[in-house]
């Protein structure tokens, strides 16, 4: 009859939890094994790598849930809250095609690879919009500044006249002598 729920990071939050503790009892399993051939070292290896990456990710997840939401977000400006919201969100859904590979399911012919896919569209959008942020402005005043102090002769208690000054004024008083005079 029934067929089974489709599962969703939802419905799915305590597997996930429970991968960590799955992954350190298959190794050990493995380690406890009379005959070392009977497995290839390439598993033990894996099983380690993951167990410390669940590791990683379960130290980084209690200090998120540590803090409440609405504490999270007070000190964050809009951006970084998108940033944080994203940051959560793709942790999840991670956390999910983990879950569905050690349920032997292919998580790339289910649903959570398109949403994994635009999590990225919008986390890519964010770092446009920070790279924008970054890019170089320039600061009126401080170059003015700038100016002003590297043309200062203390002596004349003026700013020099630069060469570049001199420069432009020649050009143009040389164009307009080429100009013919309008009567």
């Amino acid at each position: 009859g029934r067929a089974d729920p489709v599962p969703t990071p939802a419905t799915t939050a305590a597997p996930i939890i429970c991968i960590h503790g799955a992954s350190t009892y298959m190794r050990k399993m493995a380690r406890k094994s009379s005959n070392l051939e009977d497995y290839p070292y390439e598993i033990d290896e894996q099983l380690t790598t993951f167990d410390f990456s669940v590791n990683a990710v379960k130290t980084m997840l209690e200090k998120l849930m540590s803090m409440s939401r609405n504490d999270q977000l007070e000190k964050l400006d809009p951006l970084d809250q998108a940033k944080l919201d994203l940051m959560s969100v793709y942790t999840l859904n991670s956390l999910f095609w983990m879950y569905l590979v050690t349920q032997g399911l292919n998580p790339r012919e289910h649903g959570i690879k398109q949403e994994l896919e635009r999590i990225r569209t919008y986390m890519n959008r964010v770092k446009e919009i920070t790279d924008k942020k970054k890019a170089a402005r320039l600061d009126k005043g401080a170059a003015s500044r700038f100016l002003r102090s590297a043309l200062f002769d203390p002596d004349n208690k003026q700013p020099k006249k630069s060469a570049s000054k001199k420069l432009a004024d020649a050009t143009s008083d040389a164009s307009n002598a080429k100009r013919p005079k309008q009567s």
